[in-house]
């Protein structure tokens, strides 16, 4: 039997960094009540939370593998807890990885004009050259970690900066861009599973568009999309898949003008995989 883990918590467990942290309240019952959304990837596993057992422990089928829809420290150490077995669980070392990995400096290679900052002098450098900026932690997620910038600097946004830094080594500096839609690219150890497409609000995701990949090509200037995707895929095969396999899914942003850009890359399954498993399906 497959145990299929859905933690939504787990950017926020990563940027922890550590085994012992307690996510919040709404995003435990969030795991709870949806677990089954993983049961969408795969349909013959028993789902749950790692918070909410009680699905897998009246079971009485072996238990052959684990997946989670992401692996961090924090998912670990609680399915030891409750007794699954170590072997059946990725080495600290390869959770390590993922964590490195997931850092948002790992995917500036293919971010035009983003920056890595480092100090107040830093960002007021990058004002001089451009007003509008939007600055993100490395490690964060639902929508957390994100400030935008407009002309200079306010106490608010200088100390942020200096705690960031002093926490995560960085902050993100990213062009604010006139966005007119959010894509990605869904792969799964190497493999490419097809693209989704998505509505977010002030960086926080919101829901799926179910449209087939077709239409996403053919609607958001499949030119321009086809050579980002290349330029990912070599970077991918290069820098990724020899130290990673598993679920990855890379955050596009398409602009006024047609022109698509990398946003980010999440090291574990996406919503936009559901989405895309669910049309493939229909």
């Amino acid at each position: 039997m497959r145990l299929c883990i859905f933690n939504p918590e787990h950017d926020l467990c990563l940027a922890k960094g550590r085994a012992h942290y307690v996510p919040p309240r709404s995003a435990v019952e969030f795991a709870r009540r949806d677990a089954n959304i993983m049961s969408v990837l795969y349909p013959d596993a028993l789902c749950c939370s790692v918070y909410d057992l009680s699905p897998f422990t009246s079971h009485l089928t072996p238990l052959t593998s684990v997946t989670a829809w992401g692996w961090d420290a924090v998912v670990k150490h609680e399915l030891l807890k409750r007794g699954i077995d170590e072997s059946l669980l990725p080495l600290d070392e390869e959770i390590d990885t993922i964590r490195e990995l997931q850092h948002r400096s790992t995917v500036l290679p293919l971010q035009e004009d983003c920056h890595e900052v480092r100090s107040i002098e830093d960002m007021e450098s990058l004002l001089k050259s451009r007003e509008h900026w939007v600055l993100k932690a490395p490690w964060s997620g639902a929508g957390r970690g994100l400030r935008w910038v407009h002309g200079s600097l306010t106490p608010i946004d200088r100390d942020w900066i200096v705690k960031t830094v002093a926490n995560q080594r960085c902050v993100i500096a990213e062009p604010r861009r006139d966005v007119v839609a959010d894509l990605a690219l869904e792969y799964m150890s190497g493999y490419f599973m097809g693209y989704s497409y998505f509505k977010t609000g002030s960086g926080v995701y919101k829901e799926n568009v179910m449209w087939p990949d077709a239409r996403i090509v053919e609607t958001f200037h499949e030119t321009s999309l086809q050579q980002t995707k290349a330029q990912v895929e070599e970077w991918l095969a290069a820098n990724v898949w020899p130290r990673y396999r598993g679920p990855l899914g890379v955050d596009l942003m398409v602009d006024a003008r047609g022109q698509t850009f990398v946003s980010e890359i999440n090291f574990r399954h996406t919503m936009g995989m559901v989405a895309h498993a669910k049309i493939v399906n229909r």
